[in-house]
């Protein structure tokens, strides 16, 4: 999610200079915030080892880059025309932002009326480095995270920009290259609002593409395939009906099963169609969503069950996601029970407990851990003892008996 800093009505670009000069002095005293700010900002800096890092030059036209991404400007100059542009109330930088305001607050009145006003601004575009068109902004996704809104009232929005002659295929400079349509796919914020599926089926038949949605090197350039990857499997299956595109991943992530089938020779062997990587992609996404066919029949392939091509097993997506007939079938292929995933070090009981924790429908996790502490599953003192991670979900489970009967009480001495 982009987390860019919101600006004031009426900014002080004197303010903001000021803010730069006492970044380079945070900068030179080892402020933990501004050393975190400059690596997160910095492109060039961020790269560096700590080592290397420190011994950098940290000069003040570095600070002022590091404030201007921060608000989501690709340099400091168009940092500072966009505010200059900003404080004059009729300049078009500032009727198209009020327009944005408007967008993702649902304000159609406002809407309505800056658009029969200036009518160019359907087509203008942010400032910003994502270049947002007033209809990207709909995706409530890649843009400034403050803005990423959708109002109850956002299919409305939508209809009335289209009809403004908004181009429903206009590529927003995020993720690489990305469309309206690919933006509300993969967002969160439409679906919680229950408004994703309404959105794309009005920008599919307004004539967005479903080949061109996401850049055409993330996840091989498929929106199906983005979606999944988004933790977004409703939107991918909706487009799936639609007629997106499937290679392997697709299809095992949305359970086609007989699209899956079709990627293989009757010897188990890979078609030149899919791919290696699309193969154990689709099995984690299979795994994640639920999709226990599809899980087994790849499995059957010959497919190695301890894969790990995103840093984690099926067994630990099985498990987050609350799959308990995916995770049977995993425990009885013998899946491994006490691999650690890349990125947190958690094991797949570590990760339904996880689950468990945070999510508002834990009856699901209880049989789920049972049935992973019946196989030998057992979890990792230190990561128990992580006050930010083991030790919380302990203290939750030693009050809540179905969860204690699932663990046997094993962890929680």
């Amino acid at each position: 999610m982009n987390r860019n800093k919101s600006l004031p009505a009426r900014p002080s670009f004197e303010q903001y200079k000021k803010q730069a000069k006492d970044l380079v002095k945070g900068r030179g005293s080892w402020d933990p915030q501004t050393i975190c700010r400059v690596r997160q900002n910095h492109l060039r800096l961020g790269k560096l080892s700590d080592a290397e890092f420190q011994a950098a030059r940290f000069a003040l036209a570095d600070a002022q880059f590091v404030i201007a991404r921060e608000h989501g400007f690709e340099s400091w100059p168009k940092f500072a025309k966009h505010i200059e542009s900003l404080v004059r109330k009729n300049s078009s930088v500032s009727k198209f932002e009020s327009a944005v305001d408007a967008v993702v607050t649902g304000d159609i009145a406002t809407l309505e009326r800056l658009l029969r006003e200036n009518p160019s601004l359907i087509r203008e575009r942010s400032t910003r480095r994502h270049h947002a068109t007033l209809l990207i902004y709909v995706g409530a996704n890649g843009v400034e995270g403050y803005r990423q809104k959708t109002p109850g009232n956002a299919v409305e929005v939508t209809n009335m920009l289209l009809k403004a002659g908004a181009d429903v295929n206009a590529v927003g400079e995020m993720y690489g290259g990305t469309t309206t349509l690919g933006l509300v796919a993969t967002s969160v914020h439409p679906w919680l609002a229950g408004r994703q599926e309404r959105l794309m089926e009005v920008l599919l038949d307004h004539g967005a593409g479903l080949e061109g949605a996401v850049a055409p090197d993330y996840r091989g350039g498929s929106v199906v395939n983005a979606c999944l990857a988004n933790g977004r499997p409703e939107a991918a299956e909706f487009l799936a009906r639609r007629g997106a595109a499937l290679n392997l991943e697709g299809a095992a992530g949305v359970g086609r099963l007989d699209v899956v089938e079709g990627f293989f020779n009757q010897d188990g062997s890979l078609k030149a169609s899919a791919t290696r990587s699309q193969l154990e992609s689709g099995f984690m996404w299979a795994c994640a969503y639920g999709r226990t066919d599809v899980a087994a029949f790849l499995l059957k392939t010959g497919l190695d069950i301890c894969v790990q091509p995103h840093g984690e097993t099926g067994l630990h997506w099985a498990a987050y996601g609350g799959h308990l007939d995916t995770v049977k079938l995993l425990v009885e292929r013998r899946a491994p029970l006490e691999v650690k995933d890349e990125s947190h070090g958690g094991t797949p009981l570590g990760w339904a407990l996880y689950a468990w924790g945070e999510s508002p429908k834990r009856g699901r996790y209880y049989e789920i851990v049972a049935v992973l502490v019946a196989a030998g599953a057992t979890m990792d003192s230190r990561w128990l003892a992580d006050p930010n991670r083991g030790m919380p979900l302990v203290e939750k489970a030693q009050a809540d008996p179905r969860m204690r009967s699932a663990l046997r009480g094993e962890i929680l001495r």
